[in-house]
């Protein structure tokens, strides 16, 4: 039986402007991907990835441009030095921190929540609501209301009048 003893791969310093490459095109991609991720309809957020997503999402305007510009400098002094499937790599890689800088200024939570202008409503005996579903209740006087606690966590906010009351529900 022979022993073979293993070489450590040592990392080709060719290979570095690569990974510096595809590191920031991660970094800036994932700054805008997280929150839109994290702070999405429906789904669970804890306190803790609600609160990393928040602040993620505050920074991510100015290391999303850092990180474009990064890409963008990197391909074009790089451009001539690389095959062309390489040119195609980063002119996707250029692409994809370039969408991510425009979509960390735009407010996409809007169009994910977005409020109710004109709520309808059944009377009580005419809901298809099962027995189980969560309400929240309003009532002024003689006149009642139940918003879907599903149909908030969509909307999150309903303007209403409410026994002649102009309310604003939010959850």
């Amino acid at each position: 039986m022979s022993t073979a003893t293993v070489q450590p791969t040592r990392f080709k310093r060719s290979h570095l402007p690569d990974v510096v490459f595809t590191a920031a095109v991660l970094f800036g991609v994932s700054l805008f991907i997280f929150p839109a991720y994290v702070i999405r309809p429906f789904h669970y957020q804890s306190p803790g990835m609600l609160q990393w997503a928040l602040i993620i999402r505050d920074i991510a305007p100015t290391f999303t441009l850092l990180a474009a510009l990064h890409s963008i400098v990197f391909a074009i002094f790089f451009w001539a030095r690389v095959p062309r499937w390489k040119k195609g790599m980063l002119a996707f890689g250029a692409l994809l921190t370039m969408g991510a800088a425009v979509m960390s200024r735009v407010d996409y939570f809007e169009w994910m929540f977005h409020h109710l202008k004109t709520p309808g409503f059944d009377s009580a005996s005419a809901t298809q609501l099962p027995g189980s579903e969560m309400v929240m209740a309003v009532r002024f006087g003689d006149d009642a209301r139940a918003y879907p606690i599903r149909e908030m966590a969509y909307h999150h906010v309903v303007n209403d009048v409410v026994g002649g009351v102009p309310i604003a529900v939010t959850y």
